[in-house]
């Protein structure tokens, strides 16, 4: 799993308006705790076909750490569903600012891919989240 973060500020300057006291902070990737990864379905007839494929998705998490809005960067389907699926279900432990839970923005990698028979040789470990079979 990939993660970049953009936190959603509460706090306004003086003189702006109500609708508009949200202050857009990017910094570098910060590692949010997930308290509830749930994992994508491999879709059936792409693991029946030896299809793998990856999809990105930008996600908002809310101040409540549930995940809101999720928008493609890349990704084909069958692929792109059954990760939208598995991440809206994901939960975060919220990001604090100031000590005010704000909403966030990360950037989630899912990778598909047909497990392989292991050798034994050392395991990769790998930073993707793996599809349930």
């Amino acid at each position: 799993m990939v993660a970049t973060w953009a936190l959603f500020s509460p706090f306004a300057t003086a003189g702006q308006k109500k609708q508009e006291q949200q202050v857009k902070i990017i910094c570098p990737p910060l590692h949010l705790k997930i308290v509830k990864q749930v994992k994508p379905e491999y879709p059936k007839e792409a693991k029946q076909s030896g299809i793998e494929g990856k999809v990105s998705l930008r996600c908002l998490i809310r101040s409540d750490g549930s995940v809101g809005e999720i928008e493609v960067n890349e990704g084909k389907e069958p692929f792109v569903q059954a990760a939208k699926t598995a991440v809206a279900q994901w939960k975060y432990k919220p990001m604090v600012l100031n000590g005010v839970a704000v909403q966030s923005e990360t950037t989630v990698d899912v990778i598909f891919q047909i497990p392989r028979q292991k050798s034994k040789r050392s395991e990769s470990i790998t930073n993707h989240i793996s599809p349930q079979n």
